[in-house]
């Protein structure tokens, strides 16, 4: 067996080993694609200093994004979406030095290209290899961190419990301690419970703990101060699980305001990296489906203007990102008819408002193509939380307290409440608590995978609906 803390006295060698590697593997890659580009290794000048300023670049870029801190405990999707960035902002970095010495043009496109690809396929091929190398020493107790957990509540053993089932992380939990412990039974989970030991201190020196996890409800935060200041002289990790859990948080995170630590408990997703790479996503997609469908479109329009008298295009004001309304677009479904007392009144099974090739327009959700324009003008995305009524955000705010957390992103022409099956009439407070309720997952699960997971199912789930009338 691995002796206990042996990668973590060596972890500086191991960071500095895989920093070099990192380097080496950018450079390797450039190596590689002027190869595969040119058929020869016999580098011109400009092409050798890319590559170096490449490699070069990657160790402050990488230590920036944090991809050399621990990685226990951290889900493999996220190392994925790491190295995204890092190849992303290299990438970035690489062609504005290219731009500001005016030396674009010497290199191939095709080039620089394939050194990219080939450097991400690299980076993130030997790093999946040592992270499961990592969980498969951990899962069988090598390289593991002892810990105990203070506080025995509801929180500290939902915790436990998630630690217990991802054995990958490494860490073993000896015991609970608890000033209630003898209010509880002997064992949870079968972790032993425990009262505070009269010299904590000591009790950790003992049994060779690692880490100790402070699982206290907010309140107590004198008891938590008394911990830490028992522990001032022990070289011992001290982490707070937060008690957040009972919160309806949107997109939380940890973050330094002048500072101070700050819990973001409803914040956007859509900030820094993730809105650049959200915005190129939507641009890009909007476009090539539009240039797609342009035949279907000029149909349609020409349809719906023979169907009936009114306007092709039908604009429906609707709240945008943050509470702004937008005008979003549909091809004209409904005959022209003013609503009684200016109320919005949902379609219904066999509605008589709604025109022949409208039935078939909604029925296949066609009415909603001209929403890729609002796409283009930065108003709409391709996926997110359908936009309703105004009317409607009026009234479902009061009644469900989380609903206008919906708008901390773009609406989209789809979503994941859509391909779930949450879409159409909403004649129920609970149909649309369950349209809420996804939306949020969405919003506080959003990634480009996940963005592209929705689109490829709404080709399958999303066009045609029983509920859309």
């Amino acid at each position: 067996m691995l002796p206990k803390g042996l990668l973590k006295e060596y972890s500086r060698i191991l960071s500095l080993i895989i920093r070099l590697i990192d380097i080496f593997a950018v450079f390797f890659a450039g190596v590689a694609a002027y190869f595969f580009k040119f058929g020869e290794i016999k580098f011109s000048q400009n092409y050798l200093i890319a590559i170096l300023c490449g490699a070069i670049l990657t160790s402050f870029i990488f230590s920036a994004l944090n991809l050399y801190s621990s990685v226990r405990g951290k889900e493999l999707l996220y190392h994925f979406f790491d190295i995204i960035k890092a190849i992303l902002l290299l990438s970035l970095a690489l062609a504005s030095l290219a731009f500001f010495t005016k030396s674009g043009e010497h290199f191939s496109r095709i080039w620089f290209t394939i050194w990219m690809l080939t450097a991400f396929i690299i980076l993130i091929s030997y790093r999946c290899l040592i992270l499961f190398l990592l969980r498969f020493m951990r899962s069988y107790g090598w390289n593991e961190r002892v810990v105990v957990i203070f506080g025995a509540g509801k929180l500290g053993i939902d915790f436990a419990k998630n630690v217990q089932q991802a054995l990958w992380t490494g860490f073993r939990i000896i015991v609970f301690i608890d000033d209630q412990a003898d209010k509880k039974p002997a064992q949870i989970n079968n972790i032993h419970v425990m009262q505070t030991p009269d010299d904590l201190s000591k009790f950790l020196k003992q049994e060779q703990v690692d880490e100790i996890w402070v699982a206290l409800p907010l309140r107590a935060e004198q008891r938590v101060k008394q911990i830490l200041h028992e522990l001032r002289h022990d070289p011992i990790t001290i982490r707070f699980v937060l008690d957040i859990f009972g919160l309806d948080l949107l997109n939380h995170s940890i973050t330094e305001l002048a500072g101070f630590p700050v819990l973001n408990v409803s914040t956007t997703p859509m900030v820094g990296i993730n809105r650049i790479i959200k915005a190129s996503e939507d641009r890009m997609i909007a476009a090539f489906i539009l240039l797609l469908i342009s035949p279907l479109l000029i149909m349609i329009a020409v349809t719906v203007k023979l169907s009936s008298n009114g306007p092709i295009i039908f604009k429906q004001k609707r709240l945008g990102w943050d509470g702004k309304v937008i005008n979003v677009y549909k091809f004209r479904t409904m005959y022209e008819h003013q609503e009684k007392n200016n109320l919005i009144t949902q379609a219904t099974m066999n509605d008589k408002r709604i025109t022949s090739i409208g039935k078939f327009l909604r029925k296949t959700s066609l009415d909603e193509l001209p929403q890729f324009i609002n796409v283009l003008q930065g108003k709409m995305s391709i996926v997110g939380p359908r936009p309703h009524a105004l009317q409607h955000n009026e009234q479902y705010k009061e009644i469900i307290h989380t609903y206008m957390q919906r708008h901390r992103v773009k609406p989209g022409i789809t979503g994941w409440a859509q391909i779930n099956g949450w879409r159409g009439e909403t004649d129920t407070i609970e149909k649309m608590q369950k349209r809420v309720e996804y939306d949020l997952y969405y919003i506080n699960n959003w990634s480009l995978g996940f963005d592209l997971k929705i689109i490829f199912l709404t080709l399958f789930r999303g066009f045609i609906s029983k509920n859309a009338y």
